[in-house]
């Protein structure tokens, strides 16, 4: 942080009477990602999740174990690092006072940050916005998606949510997730850079009466694709006055999204009786029509990104950075008409780049992928019938030994994820364990979660659903998740190996089927560390990738193609 920036802020201290302020990533609608970043304006620190503190003695950047490397590197200097995995901010500080905007934050968020013990004071007026200019560009508005590409009309999802708060005794239901109000209505925005979000919340009463929290302007395509909506559209500063002149007493909100400014509108008039979205478990349980539009993306996706390993596995004399790499996999994914932009920021990097966990490559970092370093890609992309997810670790030269056997253990990792029995493993607290069991024979391990969520033309990374150390939720068919374990050395190389599967059911039995079509590094395989089971596996894995999308590639790649497996 600049010392002007930081002298501005301590004369706001000074005005509102506190010793510092709290700055999360997200904004109000509490996306993962936002076109405009307050966190990156004050901290530097450009990944997806983390909380700074700007205080009077010392300012403190809260980021977990994906992050903690690429903080040290981009606001290392002004900022104390600190792990939010083992240290919570309550932790952290003592007798101070914050402030914080209660329109970017959760009652929920900030009694698990900051407890009881610190003094927090709600400013209305943000402080970055104080500081720096905010202007946006308008959004587009939101448009339909057609119900044979989401499987079921909007108007048979309302009927389902309506028979809940019935059920209930709720009088109505505040979707404040954007992602939730998407699903719904089936509509689609341009609000967020990587997801097709439409930044807006929803009222929804017993009676199926819809309340749209938007600028009007942005449901005017809606209107003229002539979709039948008998709604009503509410602009965000008159929600106060909508609040006051609504009937009925008892209301269902969603505690992970609904900031304490709305909250505390909310309750002047009505007693809430739950805090849990239901749109979220119904999301996450994608319809046969989403699967079939999926494994169709997923199909083109493997071209593009088959094309790309092949490419750059061929490369001869030719001098290829990390950019010029990411560049290219852009371009494959263009040539399909289908394929809109980038479901996420690309992570390319190479040698001790790979190990930085979400590493972004920008001009300052970008590095020349060198014969003997590893190259890790974890990319994705949003298509019109699905999103994609994929992390491939590549070779260009004979490994030593350890780094071959290291990519094995986290093969060996994934394969027992996808091949799990899911009777017995039926968790993603369970499917962890299996995951990480080989590293750990050799006290190996990686500080990430083993797969999250993915929508449909939606949020790359979504719950309820994940496979990591806490998530008990028993998983349901039609679930769609990323099987992403790794190892990462810092200051030498990183190994990810990610590909999307869903939950299949047939004859009353639930197991996990691959989505991602894309060949593995053989070149980086210990086939001496693989049993029967997982040479077999990789063997049908490979065909299937073959029978898939080999119609689509050169007679030079369908060769290369058949010799990787």
């Amino acid at each position: 942080m600049k010392k002007s920036v930081l002298n501005k802020f301590k004369k706001l201290f000074s005005k509102y009477k506190i010793d510092g302020y709290i700055i999360p990533k997200n904004d109000c609608f509490f996306t993962e990602q936002v076109k405009y970043d307050r966190l990156k304006l004050v901290s530097n620190f450009s990944g997806s999740a983390g909380l700074a503190i700007v205080s009077k003695k010392m300012n403190y950047l809260f980021v977990d174990s994906r992050y903690t490397i690429q903080a040290e590197l981009e606001s290392g200097n002004n900022f104390k690092i600190v792990k939010i995995h083992q240290k919570l901010p309550k932790d952290q500080l003592k007798n101070i006072k914050l402030g914080f905007d209660p329109k970017i934050f959760t009652y929920k968020q900030l009694n698990y940050l900051f407890g009881k013990k610190i003094i927090l004071k709600k400013i209305d007026k943000n402080f970055v916005d104080q500081i720096f200019s905010n202007k946006q560009k308008k959004s587009k508005p939101f448009y339909s998606i057609p119900s044979h590409v989401v499987g079921c009309n909007h108007k048979k999802k309302i009927n389902f949510i309506t028979k809940y708060l019935k059920d209930k005794k709720a009088d109505y239901l505040y979707i404040s997730a954007p992602e939730n109000v998407a699903w719904l209505l089936n509509i689609r925005g341009n609000d967020t850079p990587y997801s097709p979000l439409p930044n807006c919340n929803l009222f929804l009463s017993k009676s199926k009466k819809l309340y749209l929290i938007s600028e009007k302007y942005k449901t005017q395509k809606l209107l003229l694709e002539k979709k039948v909506f008998s709604w009503q559209i509410i602009e965000k500063n008159n929600f106060g006055n909508f609040i006051k002149n609504l009937n009925g007493k008892k209301i269902i909100i969603d505690d992970k999204t609904l900031s304490i400014y709305n909250e505390d509108i909310i309750k002047t008039k009505f007693l809430i009786i739950d805090r849990t979205d239901p749109c979220y478990y119904l999301k996450a349980k994608k319809n046969p029509v989403e699967i079939k539009n999926m494994i169709q993306s997923h199909i083109k996706d493997g071209v593009a990104l088959t094309k790309f390993i092949y490419w750059i596995k061929n490369l001869k004399n030719q001098k290829v950075s990390e950019l010029d790499a990411e560049k290219r996999l852009e371009k494959f994914r263009k040539k399909n008409k289908n394929y809109l932009y980038p479901s996420f920021n690309t992570i390319a990097g190479t040698g001790s780049n790979g190990a930085i966990i979400h590493y972004r490559a920008t001009k300052k970092t970008n590095k020349i992928i060198k014969k003997e370093d590893l190259f890790l890609c974890d990319s994705g992309g949003q298509y019109k019938y699905g999103t994609t997810d994929v992390t491939r670790t590549i070779c260009f030269s004979e490994q030593k030994k350890e780094i071959k056997d290291i990519f094995t253990l986290v093969l060996k990792g994934h394969i027992a994820v996808v091949t799990s029995d899911l009777k017995k493993n039926s968790t993603g607290q369970k499917l962890d364990i299996q995951a990480r069991k080989f590293l750990k024979r050799f006290n190996l391990d990686y500080g990430h979660g083993t797969g999250h969520g993915v929508g449909f033309f939606l949020n790359v990374h979504e719950g309820p659903q994940s496979i990591s150390k806490l998530n008990r939720l028993k998983l349901s068919e039609g679930m769609i998740l990323s099987n992403e374990p790794g190892f990462y050395r810092k200051g030498k190389f990183g190994i990810r190996l990610e590909n999307l599967i869903y939950v299949k059911k047939n004859n009353k039995k639930l197991f996990f089927e691959n989505l991602t079509l894309a060949p593995i590094d053989k070149d980086l395989i210990n086939f001496k560390l693989l049993n029967k089971k997982e040479k077999d596996y990789l063997l049908k894995y490979h065909l299937l990738v073959y029978s898939k999308i080999s119609k689509y590639l050169s007679r030079n790649e369908k060769k290369w193609l058949i010799k990787s497996f």
